[in-house]
């Protein structure tokens, strides 16, 4: 999971949560609450969404959120993938349990159809983790990250009611393209907690016994040949996912194209430090999520795609478009609404975010800082006095 985060109140856009509690009927603000320390890409990038997607998005990501959580902090995996897949089986019977997620799930899946076969996917992702799986090969990765990741951009393109075999396909080739940078960058943290999820075949290819490698994780050349791999087959699949952008409705293009060129620019940030993600984590600064931002906001004027310009789903995502597609024409009508306010509004909101966010990385790593010294001091018996801030700091 990621790192806790320090408190920054950022409040909710005007008008989202009251139209969510009545439209759909679900706490609009308990569900957004919820990602708050969890992905901050996708909740930057969420702000760019028009209303009516924005709150099934959130809807969708506090599922998942629970759904995780309930995995990775239980000290019983199995009786806790039970209870998910009960939760699950009485949302789809319109019977949800009194939890907001749920409730807002459920609220999902009546409006947009939501196949039953992505949400089991992604539970599916889970139990894969509770068994501690290897992946064999990329192409076993893949089959992982369909589950964990190309199943969310699936359910992301069914709520923008975009089902478009192309367009469903690049939704999922997104989703894999994510968590395989994912895995990528936190190589080293899921090593000191004994999991290994690089392919296992390339850590041979490369000259290293998987097994001795997860006990002493250690940086060389070899392990950053494994990385920079990944990197590149996450690069291709970041690519043939432009090719559904343009598929989208306009007002939602410049959302996924700010996540899709964020998540990617970890790649580019490994490579500033030579692919060593087992002792460094990348991250993006604030200041570089603002440019992307702004590249991102062209999105909206991006054409379709060429109809005649095709690339097969990748396969390890087939069963998930042919879940969710539909023949065309045959797409739920969107239905009428209210004013909807312009995206160089919703950017200023979210640049004000990402303001935001910047200044939280800051003072979470000025504390940590703090932390390392007032360690380093106490275990070399130097006598600290405790730093009162002046009134400025207050």
């Amino acid at each position: 999971m990621p790192d806790a985060q320090p408190s920054v109140v950022i409040p909710s856009e005007p008008g989202v949560a009251a139209q969510s509690q009545a439209k759909h009927g679900f706490d609009y603000e308990a569900c957004e609450e919820m990602m708050r320390g969890g992905s901050k890409t996708f909740f930057a990038a969420s702000r760019l969404l028009p209303s009516r997607v924005r709150g099934p998005a959130i809807a969708l990501y506090a599922f998942c959120r629970v759904a995780d959580d309930a995995i990775d902090f239980s000290e019983d995996r199995v009786t806790a993938l039970a209870a998910l897949n009960e939760r699950l089986r009485r949302v789809y019977a319109d019977d949800p349990m009194a939890y907001e997620p749920d409730r807002a799930l459920a609220a999902v899946v009546r409006e947009f159809d939501l196949p039953l076969e992505l949400v089991a996917a992604l539970l599916e992702g889970f139990e894969w983790d509770a068994e501690g799986r290897r992946y064999e090969t990329i192409e076993d990765l893949e089959a992982y990250g369909a589950r964990v990741a190309g199943s969310v951009g699936a359910m992301m393109a069914v709520v923008m009611r975009t089902r478009g075999e192309q367009a469903l396909a690049r939704a999922c080739d997104l989703g894999v393209a994510m968590q395989l940078t994912n895995i990528a960058r936190d190589v080293g943290e899921d090593a000191r907690f004994g999991r290994l999820y690089l392919p296992l075949t390339w850590m041979r290819e490369a000259g290293l016994d998987p097994d001795a490698w997860l006990q002493n994780p250690v940086f060389d050349d070899r392990i950053a040949s494994v990385i920079d791999r990944l990197i590149k087959a996450a690069d291709v699949l970041y690519q043939r996912s432009e090719h559904g952008i343009g598929q989208l409705p306009r007002d939602c293009r410049p959302a996924i194209r700010a996540a899709r060129l964020v998540y990617a620019e970890i790649g580019r940030e490994l490579e500033k430090i030579g692919m060593d993600s087992v002792n460094h984590r990348a991250v993006v600064s604030g200041k570089r999520k603002l440019a992307l931002l702004v590249r991102a906001s062209g999105a909206a004027l991006v054409a379709p795609a060429d109809p005649t310009h095709h690339f097969a789903a990748l396969p390890a995502n087939q069963f998930l478009v042919q879940s969710a597609k539909l023949p065309p024409g045959d797409a739920p009508a969107e239905p009428n609404q209210p004013a909807r306010r312009s995206f160089d509004e919703r950017a200023r909101w979210t640049a004000e975010l990402f303001e935001r966010m910047a200044r939280a990385d800051a003072a979470l790593a000025e504390a940590k800082a703090q932390a390392d010294f007032l360690a380093y001091a106490k275990s070399h018996g130097h006598p600290v006095q405790p730093v009162v801030p002046n009134d400025s700091t207050r």
